[in-house]
């Protein structure tokens, strides 16, 4: 038996080292294999540099920074004057800085070129591994380009700002920047997700005839204002003229240089994305310009939801596969009763269960990144786009509270403190499944795509009826699939979620069966969809012991 002598209680061993000096892209052979099998190829030495990059501990420790030292809002000057002031800590620009250098808020837009919309969303799971909240403005400006290039005087104006690889943190008038951030406000106490609930007014300014292009003053409240320290939101309100619901460009600072009468009320304390600032606004007269047409606001920022989905699809997958290398590297170094975690045939159970989710996730977005670029209107890329990214914000989110939940049992009791990685990695979690429509929302959109582009909808299953056939058990689960959607309506809106559910993981299984190995693709196949995956339920850790385990680890993480 050790002795220890006075003063001296115990030494430290069997603790696992901080997971660093690790390249993010590199030791992903799922990620890599996709980047070349879409499109971007041209892009991989910046991705592998920027895989290195990310994980140095200097990076590392950004995120942890942000989210410790969370924002803070000044209401009034130290002279009483209202300038809504918001402080960050240096860590939060430093991450901006970050994901702005590698054109992760508009490379498609700025740099067109075939890939570039893949290339682009590689790039953003990698930084999603690393910090949530700051890619929250940057999404939404990302989101916001294709909206703003439709109104051409306006775009005009902002374009170089818009583009620019620069993170500039000062709140000054736009003019006096060198890139801006662009946010979003669409809902209200009263209304949530039904933005058609909204009262917020909208009045012609100075006597004005109004319009598309025209200026306006606002009169209202949002619920959830998005980074109130963007340079401009897009924002939703009523005008007189028309039922429907107009948007809106609002500056932070009005044209004649004064900080626009946009009052932050106060901050919202979250669960988690504690690093970014979302905040309750109400407008005194703001200024705005109307972008669309009058009364089709709803559709006009429909398409910058488009694309928010997406990167919330991108962002849980992030989560899952930033949790899943923790917790096998914790597994590989951890000992109990007498060898490494990683050997141990439960644990290894484990971390393949959550090694395929992970997989299968990644190999999701990658497909629907390439759709996003489609440009020839293809009836089968327009449902990726359309039927298939709103069932993916459904489905991967959700399953990125249950990943992270599990990853973080195999760190233990250190998981559960917040001097690691994987209780923040748990709080993210629940973000994406609320943020832009939550899992109703996502379910019901999927029935209505299938009702508008029945021919989208068609050529998509078309497409995986071929390559289901030399699996039984994916073809039967497609049978099952096309059966739900001839049933009554009232039956489909009750089963919205199974069916979003099933179209998920059936897509994920033509993928697979596609681009990964066959131990890969049949480990998936057999326990989401096959004769027996009502045995596991919804507990990672569950697969038959006649797939290799050891082989599915292995794949997921190569450092």
């Amino acid at each position: 038996m050790e002795r220890f002598g006075p003063g001296n209680t115990h030494e430290v061993t069997n603790q696992v080292p901080p997971l660093a000096h690790y390249n993010l892209f590199a030791s992903d052979a799922a990620l890599s294999a996709a980047v070349e099998r879409e499109g971007a190829a041209w892009h991989r030495e910046t991705l592998a540099r920027d895989g290195a990059a990310l994980g140095a501990p200097e990076v590392i420790a950004l995120a942890e920074l942000a989210n410790r030292h969370t924002p803070e809002l000044s209401t009034f000057s130290p002279r009483g004057e209202r300038i809504d002031a918001l402080e960050f800590h240096p860590s939060w620009h430093t991450l901006l800085g970050l994901l702005r250098r590698e054109g992760l808020h508009a490379l498609p837009f700025s740099d067109p070129q075939p890939g570039a919309m893949v290339a682009r969303c590689a790039g953003y799971f990698l930084h999603a591994q690393l910090e949530s909240g700051s890619l929250c403005p940057l999404t939404m400006t990302f989101a916001s380009i294709p909206v703003l290039q439709r109104e051409p005087a306006l775009f005009d104006t902002l374009r170089d700002k818009l583009y620019s690889r620069e993170h500039d943190p000062r709140d000054a008038p736009l003019s006096q920047k060198t890139s801006m951030m662009i946010g979003m406000g669409m809902t209200e106490k009263q209304g949530g997700s039904d933005v058609r609930s909204n009262r917020t007014q909208a009045f012609a300014a100075d006597g004005g005839s109004g319009g598309r292009g025209a200026a306006y003053r606002l009169v209202g409240h949002k619920w959830f204002f998005s980074a109130p320290q963007c340079d401009a939101h897009l924002v939703l309100a009523r005008t007189d003229e028309h039922e429907g619901l107009s948007c809106f460009f609002v500056p932070r600072f009005a044209p004649d240089g004064s900080k626009n009468a946009v009052r932050v009320q106060r901050l919202k304390d979250k669960l988690g994305n504690r690093s970014n600032a979302s905040s309750e606004v109400e407008f005194f007269d703001a200024y705005g310009v109307m972008i669309g047409d009058e009364g089709r606001g709803v559709p006009t920022i429909i398409e910058m939801a488009n694309y928010t989905r997406l990167d919330c699809v991108i962002g849980s997958a992030a989560l899952m596969r930033a949790a899943l290398v923790q917790a096998i590297h914790h597994a590989r170094h951890r000992s109990a009763f007498g060898k490494h975690l990683a050997d141990q045939p439960l644990m290894r159970n484990v971390l393949a269960d959550l090694s395929l989710e992970s997989e299968a996730a990644t190999v999701l977005f990658m497909r629907l990144s390439r759709a996003f670029e489609d440009t020839t209107n293809a009836p089968e890329e327009r449902a990726w786009r359309r039927l298939v990214t709103p069932a993916a914000k459904y489905w991967v989110c959700k399953r990125t509270l249950e990943f992270t939940g599990e990853a973080m049992e195999v760190w233990g009791g250190n998981g559960y403190v917040e001097e690691g990685p994987m209780a923040r990695f748990y709080r993210e979690a629940p973000v994406n499944s609320i943020w832009e429509g939550s899992g109703n929302v996502m379910c019901l959109d999927v029935l209505r795509a299938m009702e508008r582009e029945p021919d989208a909808a068609q050529a998509l299953l078309g497409a995986w009826r071929e390559a289901a056939q030399t699996h039984p058990a994916l073809n039967a689960a497609l049978q099952r699939l096309m059966a739900a959607l001839t049933s009554a309506p009232e039956a489909r809106e009750a089963s919205a979620r199974r069916i979003a559910q099933q179209l998920v993981l059936i897509a994920q299984a033509v993928l697979l069966v596609k681009h990964a190995p066959s131990f890969v693709a049949d480990a998936f196949i057999a326990t989401r969809l096959g004769e027996g995956c009502g045995e596991s339920g919804r507990v990672y850790g569950t697969l038959p012991s006649t797939f290799d385990h050891a082989a599915i680890v292995a794949r997921a993480f190569t450092a």
